[in-house]
């Protein structure tokens, strides 16, 4: 698992395995909660599986500390 943050526009994205390939996301389903302070969605394989968590307004609805030790996008 590693977790990516784009501080510039506060989106973070939690990857479950360790590459996500081009159109392997088939299936984005949008988490509708009220308590939620951001955006969460969930990226599905084809077979239902979880790939990833993307996460905008991260730094309404993260510790700080994690996003503290995220990678940024850039690095991979």
């Amino acid at each position: 698992m590693r977790i990516e943050y784009d501080q510039e526009n506060d989106v973070a994205y939690v990857y479950l395995v360790d590459h996500i390939g081009q159109g392997e996301a088939g299936t984005q389903i949008p988490v509708e909660a009220g308590a939620l302070r951001g955006e969460v969605i969930l990226d599905l394989d084809a077979q239902g599986l979880l790939l990833g968590v993307e996460i905008i307004g991260a730094s309404q609805v993260l510790r700080p500390e994690l996003l503290a030790q995220a990678h940024d996008p850039e690095e991979f």
